[in-house]
């Protein structure tokens, strides 16, 4: 046997005794349970992730005041984030499939953790933003690493949960997250709002660093070539679907808080509840989102949720009339939470099987292409909701916003015809 070969069986060993020791930490008499410390901590990693990346939604009139530079200047942080986070997340997915997983975990978390605090200590907007590019570069890979954890930390039949549950770690950030933020920010200022969120990371990396399985390495596949992917239609075909869905909310999520105090009229110090309520949405439509990914395997919990597009885009619409009255308005806007985040898993899982099935080196990288999507449609929907603000007024921003939801459907459509397609195929290869 080569060394190489006896490398290979060593770090195999030590990433199943790792896992031994995960699934012992579980309880012996409980294999199937779920919310053990090692999951815990990885939806606690996204939910520092998405409360570090949606804050600035919460405080922006703080921000803006206290920097000295204008609204929508500082609205274009979200798109800057976004514009960051889209390519340095395949990127550093791939690279990261070199290295060892936990390792690999804990230096992406001291790197978030040192872009937070450039973002408590900015001494004005130049600063801030080299802040959120620092936290946007790692961002998306955290998350993508995350998910390769989860043959080692949940069971089999647990895994579109998992995925369900790293996801929502966003958004049970919207629903505590953001609004205690914004509570502290109007309290003492917007700084302390990232200080609790350091705080919070510097006790995160400790817990992680007892409870994580470690010596774990994955199936290593040239860098370059994994990027063959890329030649997968089925993989175009969900990135494009969760673009466009994305860009859809995120036309009118970038000035949520405007939204509400200037077009519904909700006083200022509630704003904080109202965020709540919306993220409470948010995180339903996360779970309900995990029940959907379990519709089946590859592309069809997709194909099948197709409809939602429709709907997302019937309240868009409705919104610029809807906010004329309060209770209506802000029953759209909790509709257009529930929304959100609907084809999450079901997405998550068409990248992983169909990387499975075609690329199985590409696994890492296919891990990433959700937050990637995502954050691509982030960066399109607010640049596009700052010009329709700047040039037509923030309460038209609800049809630009159903236009992307209409864009979704159709690719959903296509994929959809693929897959009758593929299966026509086969029906007449076994035939």
């Amino acid at each position: 046997m080569t060394q190489e070969s006896n490398l290979a069986s060593q770090k195999n060993v030590k990433s199943e005794s790792s896992k031994a020791a995960v699934q012992a930490a579980a309880g012996e008499g409980a294999p199937d349970r779920f919310f053990t410390m090692p999951v815990i901590s990885l939806i606690a990693m996204s939910f520092m992730l998405g409360m570090s990346e949606f804050i600035v939604v919460g405080i922006l009139p703080d921000i803006a005041e206290g920097l000295n530079v204008s609204l929508t200047t500082v609205g274009g942080l979200v798109s800057l984030f976004a514009f960051v986070y889209a390519p340095a997340t395949p990127i550093g997915a791939s690279i990261s499939s070199r290295f060892e997983r936990f390792r690999t975990m804990i230096f992406l978390a001291v790197v978030f953790l040192i872009g937070n605090l450039l973002c408590a200590f900015a001494v004005g907007y130049g600063m801030l933003v080299a802040a959120r590019i620092v936290i946007a570069l790692i961002s998306g890979t955290t998350v993508a690493v995350s998910m390769t954890f989860a043959d080692d930390v949940a069971s089999k039949k647990n895994r579109t949960k998992f995925v369900a549950w790293v996801f929502s770690g966003f958004s049970i950030a919207s629903v505590f997250g953001v609004p205690i933020g914004t509570s502290i920010a109007n309290a003492f200022g917007w700084r302390w709002a990232f200080h609790v969120i350091n705080l919070l990371t510097v006790a995160l990396i400790v817990l992680m660093c007892v409870v994580l399985p470690k010596n774990h390495y994955g199936p290593k596949s040239r860098f370059l070539a994994q990027f063959f992917i890329f030649t997968e239609p089925r993989i175009w075909g969900g990135i494009l679907a969760v673009v466009f869905a994305a860009a859809s909310s995120y036309v009118f999520y970038t000035y949520l808080t405007p939204i509400l105090e200037q077009e519904i009229g909700i006083p200022s110090r509630y704003i904080s509840f109202a965020l709540a309520a919306y993220g409470v949405a948010c995180l339903a439509s996360n779970l309900y989102g995990g029940k959907l990914g379990d519709r089946g395997r590859g592309v069809v919990p997709l194909v099948k949720g197709r409809p939602i597009y429709l709907i997302q885009a019937v309240f868009m619409i409705s919104l610029p009339f809807a906010v004329m009255n309060a209770v209506v308005g802000c029953i759209v806007l909790l509709m257009l939470g529930f929304l959100m985040y609907l084809q999450n898993t079901a997405s998550q899982v068409l990248y992983m099987d169909v990387a499975s099935a075609t690329h199985p080196g590409s696994l890492n990288l296919a891990s990433s292409f959700n937050s990637m999507s995502f954050n691509i449609g982030i960066a399109l929907g607010s640049a596009v909701g700052g010009l329709v603000t700047d040039h037509i007024g923030m309460r038209w921003l609800g049809p630009f916003g159903a236009i992307f939801a209409v864009l979704a459907f159709l690719t959903a459509a296509w994929l959809n015809s693929d897959l009758k397609r593929r299966e026509a195929n086969d029906a007449r290869a076994g035939a």
